[in-house]
């Protein structure tokens, strides 16, 4: 006796179909439109939902539907980047809401800079768009005696390492980052477009030049946008996970 294919399988089959053609790229049905469109019950409509959701193709948002879900890059990890180049080489436009650009003095930053409490600090804030979609709120300080003369340059739409190059004659030639998952407050959420309680990807970046600290930066990205890549060898040298102070 042949089995009979259940009819939320049926659905989800006829779903991957459409997804793979781009038919919802802008915008997935709600669950009564694909009640309407397979003339189903909503139980099944979320059975084939739900291995959607699973499957990470698409993702649910309170008050918001349903949304694809589409990589935006791979970001290769163990190498200074820009974030700015990234998005550019991957074919899209990047662009910035400069949010604040100034001296200002902070002494947390000053201490991670290794500088006097009272330094003068370069503070630049952007959220980083890609083709007009909010993808990263961006945070960088830097020494305030060597970066004067970036004050002037319109962060729109271009990168702060080579304005630093340019301007500056100066580029990280070292450093570290620190990536988790963190809770956005709610103005930071609504930097990035994002429902109470979706996170983020935190990176924290400290470069150094000419041995001496240059850059603190803290960036979060939409983690559904945004993924990191890290390649191993059998040859390579096994790093023990240590325990860091939250």
């Amino acid at each position: 006796m042949t089995q009979r294919t259940p009819l939320w399988r049926t659905v989800l089959d006829d779903l991957l179909q459409r997804l793979e053609s781009g038919e919802f790229d802008s915008r997935f049905p709600t669950d009564r439109e694909l009640m309407e469109t397979y003339g189903v019950s909503r139980h099944t409509v979320r059975e084939a939902v739900r291995e959607l959701q699973t499957s990470g193709k698409i993702s649910r948002h309170p008050g918001r539907g349903s949304r694809v879900e589409t990589t935006l890059y791979e970001q290769p990890l163990g190498t200074v980047y820009s974030l700015y180049e990234s998005i550019e080489e991957a074919g899209m436009n990047q662009d910035s809401i400069v949010l604040a650009l100034e001296m200002r003095h902070d002494q947390l930053a000053a201490a991670v800079l290794e500088l006097p409490a009272d330094a003068d600090l370069f503070y630049l804030e952007r959220i980083r768009l890609a083709d007009g979609e909010p993808i990263a709120h961006d945070r960088t300080w830097l020494p305030g005696t060597i970066t004067k003369s970036l004050l002037g340059i319109d962060f729109g739409h271009t990168a702060l390492y080579s304005e630093l190059k340019e301007h500056c004659h100066i580029s990280p030639e070292g450093g570290r980052e620190r990536i988790k998952p963190a809770l956005p407050d709610p103005v930071h959420a609504g930097y990035l477009e994002l429902a109470a309680g979706e996170p983020v990807l935190e990176i924290e970046r400290r470069t150094t030049a000419r041995g001496a600290p240059l850059e603190w930066r803290i960036t979060s990205v939409r983690g559904d946008r945004y993924s990191f890549l890290a390649e191993w060898r059998a040859s390579d040298t096994l790093v023990v996970p240590r325990l860091v102070a939250g």
